[in-house]
């Protein structure tokens, strides 16, 4: 069932519930069909016993739903397998919310002395702040650990792709010694957006640099619950730093670092005090020194070979 239900996985990411769009009848038709008897009521408890919920109506409806969004995730679930059987790093990422840093109000209670209760400011003005934290994570979705590079900048195409970088430099050079490819699965929006020419630019220089080939498959419009960072690494950063203000910087970086969950997931945080221009342009003459081919679709599977 657990196979089942990490291909058809969605989560909020501020909570460790999550949710399936299968129903438990057809959860047991397939379970049937794999050679286990099985009846949806019983199905629906395992769930229920597992952290399942069903799926309520929340502010993280995804809209959208293109006609070939299944093949497009049977593509992505079947490209990780092949890459995990056989030893290949298999990353997901995804920028987290940016938090303000300073003496502010952090939604949830935690356990204190009576009467030792932090004080912090009334309002949550910006300007009361020292900055804002912007996280951007990287989940090793075959080895249940991750890395979180916490910037003090803009959330930059050149961003994204450093944090990456950081990420293979300490943790993913050791994990997967003489790896030649890299599988990463992100949502198509944003600074890893599957039409952002600066994403594309940097990653191409990642692959230069590192000589490895980078598999980049973006998830279908109006998915980006399904990507595993949110309900797998995301969700127990934020309940670990529940109810605790964000006073600084390295705050926010030991907070994440000490985020462990009983499954065994590890995370390392770094601090990234580069300031990160916006408004960069990149021209058809950098697009044409890429060495990127497309498969399957047109913004859903882009390889990146190191350019000879």
């Amino acid at each position: 069932m657990e196979k089942i239900m990490n291909e058809n996985t969605a989560g909020d990411n501020m909570s460790s519930l999550k949710w399936s769009s299968k129903s438990t009848y057809k959860i047991a038709d397939q379970l049937k069909l794999m050679g286990h008897e099985i009846d949806p009521d019983t199905v629906g408890r395992i769930l229920k016993e597992n952290d399942y919920s069903l799926q309520a109506n929340i502010k993280n409806i995804e809209n959208g739903s293109p006609v070939d969004r299944d093949a497009q995730f049977g593509y992505i679930n079947e490209k990780a397998r092949e890459f995990i059987r056989d030893g290949k790093p298999v990353i997901s990422v995804d920028a987290k919310k940016k938090e303000i840093i300073g003496e502010f109000k952090n939604p949830g209670r935690t356990w204190n002395k009576t009467g030792k209760t932090k004080k912090v400011n009334a309002y949550d003005f910006p300007n009361l702040g020292i900055g804002k934290a912007a996280p951007y994570g990287i989940y090793d979705t075959g080895r249940n650990e991750g890395m979180v590079n916490v910037g003090k900048s803009h959330d930059t195409s050149e961003f994204t792709v450093e944090s990456i970088r950081q990420w293979w430099l300490l943790m993913g050079k050791d994990r997967y010694p003489g790896a030649k490819e890299l599988m990463i699965c992100a949502d198509g929006g944003g600074s890893n957006g599957s039409r952002n020419r600066g994403w594309k630019f940097n990653l191409q220089d990642l692959s230069n640099q590192t000589g490895i080939s980078i598999s980049v498959c973006h998830f279908p419009p109006g998915t980006s619950k399904w990507n595993k960072i949110e309900h797998r690494m995301f969700s127990f950063i934020s309940m670990n730093w529940k109810g605790k203000p964000l006073v600084s910087f390295e705050t926010v970086v030991k907070l994440i670092g000490s985020t462990t969950t009983s499954n065994g997931l590890t995370i390392t945080a770094r601090e990234d005090n580069k300031e990160y221009a916006t408004g960069i342009k990149h021209s058809d003459e950098d697009m044409n020194k890429i060495a990127c081919r497309t498969t399957f679709t047109a913004s859903e599977m882009e390889l990146y070979n190191p350019a000879t």
